[in-house]
């Protein structure tokens, strides 16, 4: 029997419903930003514009590679690479070129060691564990009443909230930096930047939404950690 099954508690959705329903607005809105912009024209390519804004920072080194999958984009700080979808990569349109150029903020940030970058970076191993056990340990602690077990999930389960909040500086900043240089290397013009903006913005959402998550699930454990002690 699974530990949901055994510990059922109604105020528990009081605390994730919201938060799931704007994570699940959020998918949505960026999805049919992504989609719409992907028919707005851009001069560049995805990796024309990624590549423009990198060698302007003088990170000449840094690599761009395809990756398969849709909006599956990423920096990878370990290897030094941008990982671009096939569509954002060969795709001249404003939402290829804001996704990559948000991307290639990301290495502009690890370039300069960015100090949320450099936190949250070194915060992941926590948060990873905290994702896989901190929600299930702290579940079964609630199911059988061990107060303890309750406390080690609640501990684990914040190295994940923690994790989100610090996320949240680096996805906006490195967007700022994006649509700076978007304009300032001629890749759109000025006039265009709304567009770019609107698949941005609605990405920007979604980390919000994932930290409000979060932030939510690990009240809902500590309000039942501190009210079993009364």
């Amino acid at each position: 029997m699974a530990v949901t099954e055994m510990y059922f508690d109604p105020i528990w959705f009081l605390f994730v419903i919201p938060p799931m329903l704007l994570a699940m607005f959020a998918q949505w809105r960026v999805k049919s930003a992504y989609h719409e912009m992907s028919q707005m024209p851009a001069r560049m390519t995805g990796f024309q514009a990624a590549r423009a804004m990198l060698d302007s920072a003088g990170l000449t080194q840094i690599g761009i590679e395809q990756t398969p999958g849709e909006l599956s984009d990423h920096y990878d700080p370990r290897a030094k690479v941008l990982r671009l979808s096939s569509n954002v990569y060969s795709g001249n349109s404003m939402a290829a070129v804001g996704i990559a150029c948000h991307e290639a903020g990301h290495a502009m940030q690890d370039a300069m060691h960015y100090a949320p970058l450099v936190i949250r970076n070194a915060a992941v191993p926590a948060a990873k564990i905290g994702s896989g056990l901190g929600g299930t340990v702290a579940m079964v602690g609630l199911a059988f009443g061990l107060q303890p077990l309750v406390w080690v999930g609640v501990i684990a389960f914040a190295a994940v909230a923690f994790f989100q909040v610090i996320n949240l500086p680096v996805e906006f900043d490195a967007s700022n930096r994006a649509k700076h240089q978007l304009v300032a290397q001629g890749i759109i013009a000025e006039r265009d930047l709304p567009f770019v903006s609107k698949v941005l913005n609605a990405a920007a959402l979604t980390y919000v939404a994932a930290t409000l998550q979060a932030l939510m699930t690990l009240a809902y454990f500590l309000f039942r950690a501190l009210g079993d002690r009364r």
